[in-house]
């Protein structure tokens, strides 16, 4: 298969090189953006854009931090979840449709 851009760079002492400017125009990087390499079979190597990983969410990773710290600090406060318990909840839940995959709000799609 022909190459539709073919460039070339130069790797430094360091083992860092300069994506050349037609290949990042093709793969639409910025600053900070990754790259994920590919070896093939045949010996030839692959460069695209990595996939974005999700943002992290400061308010939720803190919340996160104080329960491992409540648990860790306060085991004796940890209770199994009881046959009862779990009764009413799928008599609260009852009939209830939800997507565990669906965005919560416009902003989150």
């Amino acid at each position: 298969m022909p190459s539709l851009i073919e460039a070339e760079s130069t790797l430094t002492a360091r083992y860092q090189t300069t994506v050349p400017e037609p290949v990042r125009r093709a793969l639409r990087l910025s600053k900070q953006d990754k790259l994920h390499y590919s070896l093939r079979g045949n010996g030839d190597i692959v460069i695209s854009r990595a996939a974005a990983q999700p943002e992290s969410d400061p308010v939720l990773e803190s919340f996160l931090d104080f329960l491992a710290a409540d648990i860790q600090n306060h085991p004796q406060k940890l209770t199994p979840l009881t046959k009862e318990t779990e009764r009413r909840i799928k008599k609260l839940t009852k009939g209830v449709k939800f997507d565990l995959n669906a965005a919560l709000s416009p902003d989150d799609e």
